[in-house]
């Protein structure tokens, strides 16, 4: 019989997962390419080739398996995205950027605000500037408010930065600081958050799984404290709103010792949606062509270059760009790293331990380290690949797979 664990926020649990360290994991060897599927009751929410048993695929960690690393830059604004409209000589633009690591998770909400504003005046045409998370959103979502919508982007989404981001729902992540977010914003996250939620429902099932449910598992040899409570204390008090949707976003589950073959004394389970921004990308950018969009490859320098634009309605979705573009130095870049291990189709679950986030996706197995909690990156604007970095959470994820399915 399992127990419901009292809420916790999910974001927080990720940070006192960073800083318990785990299961004393760091001592452990490598593991070798095969190793025996063991026979443990999990729910696989997600899809991918079953497991015999329905058990619990463990993952293969070796350096020789990380084929990629990359990194991204998280667009933070202490008060919260910037979605609002500025006269650009005769152009109307809408700002509609600064999400921090919330970006794939509210885009259809954010969209959805910034649509609403674009389209206050109907106008026929629009153009959107960004081709990643919020500007394909908010692209489709003006077409589908009747508009004819170009993209204009210097990069298209596999080479944008928020094809780097880890995948996972995350609408509250380093999205605004308690003691500096706008009046209301609460409020307004939680409309984005809602929406966002319920328009992904329609991503579900569709060929190539670009959005799909998947189980992770925190470990730990402490009991977590609820709301976070023995986190590693930061610098900067980051905003947290999961309680304002906890009646549609699962609840963690304590489980019984021995129903999972993790070495750990504490393991809590819940589901969470995951993007496969690869298929999820592709799904994106063919809706927004197969219903008459254009785009064309364009680098601005300055604002007053939107004006020369034929459209006068502009979704300005730049993300970190907009720092440099707009001159806002509210934008603070929060660097981001994951490591890639070659795709593993049976492995259907994720693990939070010792300071390491694992999340499958299709297109990988992504490792990124969460030592230092949300401070971790913040200011930091270097976009050069740490290997040694990787390759330390390519060690912890082996050492926990050579104590797996062994007591803790």
């Amino acid at each position: 019989m399992t127990d419901t664990a009292p809420p916790i926020d999910r974001r927080r649990l990720l940070q006192g997962a960073a800083v318990l360290g785990g299961v004393g994991l760091l001592a452990g060897c490598a593991t070798g390419r095969g190793g025996s599927v063991l026979m443990f009751s999990n729910v696989q929410a997600g899809g991918g080739a079953p497991v015999a048993g329905g058990g619990f695929a463990p993952i293969r960690a070796s350096e020789d398996r990380l084929f990629d690393i990359t990194v991204c830059l998280r667009p933070f604004r202490a008060a919260g995205p910037r979605i609002e409209t500025e006269q650009v000589g005769d152009t109307l633009v809408v700002h509609n950027y600064g999400h921090g690591g919330s970006g794939w998770s509210l885009s259809w909400g954010s969209g959805t605000l910034a649509v609403r504003m674009a389209m206050a005046s109907s106008p026929a045409e629009v153009a959107v500037l960004g081709c990643g998370a919020l500007g394909l959103t908010s692209a489709i979502l003006a077409q589908r408010a009747g508009a004819k919508v170009t993209i204009y982007a210097r990069d298209l989404l596999p080479d944008t930065r928020s094809s780097r981001a880890t995948g996972t729902w995350t609408p509250d992540s380093r999205i605004a600081l308690v003691d500096q977010a706008a009046p209301g914003f609460a409020e307004r996250w939680e409309e984005m958050a809602r929406i966002s939620y319920k328009t992904y429902r329609s991503y579900l099932g569709l060929p190539g799984t670009p959005v799909e449910w998947q189980d992770r598992y925190y470990l730990s040899d402490t009991a977590p404290q609820p709301n976070g409570e023995g986190a590693e204390p930061g610098v900067l008090k980051f905003a947290s709103y999961g309680e304002r949707v906890r009646d549609i976003d699962p609840a963690p589950v304590l489980l019984p010792a021995g129903a999972t073959p993790f070495p750990a004394r504490y393991v809590r389970r819940f589901s969470s949606m995951t993007f496969n921004i690869a298929d999820y990308g592709h799904t994106l950018m063919t809706d927004f062509l197969l219903a008459g969009g254009q785009v064309r490859r364009m680098e601005f320098h300055a604002p007053a270059e939107l004006a020369t634009l034929k459209e006068k309605v502009v979704i300005n979705c730049p993300g970190y760009a907009a720092r440099a573009l707009w001159k806002d130095e509210s934008i603070v870049p929060v660097r981001g790293q994951i490591g890639w291990l070659i795709p593993q189709p049976e492995v259907t679950y994720g693990v939070v331990f010792g300071g390491v986030n694992v999340v499958p996706r299709r297109d990988g197995i992504v490792l990124q380290m969460l030592e230092g909690g949300d401070m971790r990156g913040y200011g930091d604007d270097n976009e050069t690949p740490d290997r040694a970095e990787a390759l330390e959470a390519v060690k912890r994820v082996a050492a926990l797979y050579s104590r797996f399915g062994k007591p803790a």
